[in-house]
């Protein structure tokens, strides 16, 4: 096996080599670190490559796996966290000036849980400025790129989780997700991406954007792979004040079995058909999937769902208003060290009446009810993820303005899981994208759905030119 291919085994497949002592962490962290430093320089996923502390954590991986004390499937696996996980002793600086050197003295729940998995760390990844303000070209690190075509944006806010694991950099990435932030970047970067249920996974140790809306989740290849990091982060934390104390599934032997008989799905149809018309091959590869799922057992229906600008408006108020909050001191104080889009989007904020704020919570909570009253009965709800593929990098401006909303944030405002696949290829080989809807705290249907819709389709075969 050459080292190219290393890189490209699932978290899975090296979790069984490794286990089976056919495959050393040291030689898989290797493979990873080689192949960083030959695309990190057209890429720029990492912000930060921890290549030292890498190799020892590894070497200590392996001599633990040696001698019997082999921790479970990310044991000895390498992966990245976004720049806004706080990481003990190793700068995390949040794609921002103002972060510049910021060194924190402990780690963020979800990096102390997954180095407790035994999970090796590989390095800090480009993140939008303050998981808001990119793609930006006036920070101090350059904007991640598109590994399926360089030209192309892979989304953000965790662009740089994005890039990475498409382009084999990492076997698996954290991200965070605030209207989209995890799935943005699977969707464009033809990934899984799994946003969990508010409450699901800690966010003590994350640089927060919005209290009520943040989401903290793992961007991998495979929806397994997906549900093997859920299940290290998943759980209880007293240090974030969401969190919710709920018993936490196996989510891996929720995949079983690959039927889906006895699962009900319905397409929001109106949302991609009526309020944003996504592209004709976007359409068409979500009426595909629905298909082959229908195929597999499940019954596929259709829902109505609330006009998506109702959540938007709800989401995009409470976001800009909770955002301004945690940065009005440094926005006051040192309002030239933001990149201009972060500075924009953040100082929005300040001209948001608390009237305002209180409709757009108020309007929120009917926007729950309405949604969950419309899948009594439903396991889970199918969509495109976002209406296009990845537009040519930092040509966002219709996603902003409200012209091409993506699909994404109605769920952040929900609460409720969520998940990114890829679903298939448009013509110039760019990944189109399926999101998954589920119940709050379900992330095991949903988990199996997507599981089972990757083993009917041959979408995880192809992996981005770049070498």
């Amino acid at each position: 096996m050459t080292a190219s291919d290393l890189c490209f085994l699932t978290v899975a497949e090296a979790a069984s080599l490794i286990a089976a002592k056919q495959l050393s962490p040291v030689e898989l962290t290797h493979a990873y670190l080689n192949r960083i430093e030959s695309l990190n320089g057209t890429l720029h996923a990492y912000v930060r490559i921890l290549h030292d502390e890498a190799i020892t954590a590894a070497e200590k991986a392996a001599a633990e796996i040696a001698t019997g004390h082999y921790r479970g499937p990310l044991h000895g696996i390498p992966i990245a966290l976004k720049d806004i996980y706080d990481t003990a002793g190793v700068p995390t600086e949040g794609g921002s000036k103002i972060c510049l050197d910021r060194v924190p003295t402990s780690d963020a729940t979800t990096t102390r849980l997954l180095k407790e998995a035994g999970a090796i760390l590989l390095g800090k990844l480009t993140t939008w400025e303050f998981a808001i303000g990119g793609p930006a070209f006036d920070t101090p690190f350059p904007p991640a790129r598109n590994p399926w075509n360089t030209d192309r944006d892979p989304a953000g806010s965790s662009s740089g989780s994005g890039a990475a694991v498409a382009a084999g950099l990492c076997a698996a990435a954290m991200g965070s997700d605030t209207g989209g932030s995890i799935r943005w970047p699977a969707a464009w970067c033809g990934l899984a991406g799994l946003k969990p249920t508010y409450g699901r996974v800690s966010r003590a140790g994350i640089m927060p954007l919005s209290f009520s809306l943040d989401h903290a989740g793992p961007l991998t290849w495979t929806v397994q792979d997906a549900a093997i990091v859920l299940q290290a982060i998943a759980g209880y934390d007293p240090r974030d004040p969401a969190s919710a104390d709920l018993p936490v599934p196996d989510y891996r032997a929720a995949l079983a079995p690959a039927e889906l008989k006895g699962v009900r799905l319905a397409v929001a149809r109106s949302i991609f058909e009526r309020d944003c018309v996504a592209s004709d091959e976007t359409r068409a590869a979500c009426d595909a999937a629905g298909e082959v799922l229908r195929g597999l057992g499940a019954s596929v229906t259709e829902i109505e769902l609330p006009p998506l600008a109702l959540y938007n408006a709800a989401a995009y108020l409470i976001a800009r208003s909770e955002g301004f909050a945690v940065h009005e001191k440094s926005l006051r104080e040192r309002p030239q060290d933001y990149g201009a889009l972060a500075r924009d989007r953040l100082m929005i904020g300040a001209y948001i009446r608390a009237s305002d704020m209180v409709q757009a919570m108020r309007q929120r909570r009917i926007l729950i009810e309405a949604t969950t009253t419309a899948m009594n009965g439903i396991d889970a709800v199918l969509l495109p993820t976002t209406p296009d593929p990845a537009p040519p990098l930092g040509e966002l401006d219709a996603y902003f303005s409200g012209e091409r909303p993506p699909y994404m944030r109605p769920f952040n405002l929900t609460g409720q899981p969520a998940l990114s696949l890829c679903n298939g290829f448009d013509r110039a080989g760019l990944p189109l994208s399926l999101q998954i809807v589920g119940r709050c705290f379900d992330e095991a249907t949903l988990l199996r759905i997507g599981y089972a819709y990757e083993r009917a389709t041959s979408w995880r075969d192809r992996r981005p030119p770049v070498r």
